[in-house]
């Protein structure tokens, strides 16, 4: 066994634990955790096929960004933790049925003589100056520059579709105006009545009507 195999192997075995740690761990902090250890030896993985941009892509948009923000609202929030374990175990036997089919079909897929490895080949050793960042690109805006093109114009018009719904007015939502609240000046919110002085009923005023 070479030294590159070793390495394969060791990830992949960090890989498999940090997987399964993530839907069987209780507190969802260390899920959390377990899931960012993942994608760190998925990174290590691509890095050893020469696939050193989406390695790059993924530490930095998933652990840099996604999984902060998952923390950040996994510890801000209140989370029951009864319910979650009780749904667990009631569909674990179903979870169990799923991951074993997809077990069975990855086995089929990566152990078939057609589209298996066996048929490709090894891939090729590249030099030292291979950039996979040049060649991704080049592909990108050479043969799928159209596509590439609808993904990103599609994504522009879910973020203004987002943006109108965050900012659309309901009539049973209560909304606040910052404008006003900084124009609002004492004449307008306070006001001075003038109320004649109460007088007090004599001492025998109350007793005669009783």
């Amino acid at each position: 066994m070479s030294a590159e195999q070793a390495i394969f192997y060791f990830f992949s075995a960090v890989l498999v634990g940090a997987g399964a740690a993530v839907v069987t761990v209780r507190n969802p902090v260390h899920a959390a955790l377990f899931l960012v250890l993942a994608f760190f030896t998925s990174a290590a993985l691509w890095l050893l096929l020469e696939a050193e941009f989406l390695a790059v892509t993924l530490v930095l948009v998933y652990v840099g960004a996604v999984m902060v923000l998952f923390l950040f609202v996994v510890m801000m929030l209140d989370i029951n933790l009864v319910p979650l374990r009780e749904g667990f175990i009631r569909y674990l036997p179903v979870g169990v049925v799923v991951a074993v089919l997809m077990f069975v079909e990855m086995a089929l897929v990566v152990g078939s003589s057609y589209f298996g490895l066996e048929r490709f080949g090894s891939p090729p050793r590249h030099p030292a100056d291979y950039s996979n960042t040049k060649e991704l690109g080049g592909v990108l805006y050479t043969e799928y520059v159209y596509p590439f093109e609808i993904a990103a114009a599609v994504l522009v018009v879910a973020i203004i579709a987002a943006i109108a719904l965050t900012l659309r007015r309901r009539p049973d939502s209560k909304r606040q105006d910052p404008a006003r609240q900084v124009r609002v000046r004492r004449e307008g919110r306070v006001r001075l009545v003038s109320l004649p002085a109460a007088r007090r009923p004599a001492q025998g005023e109350g007793s005669s009507e009783s």
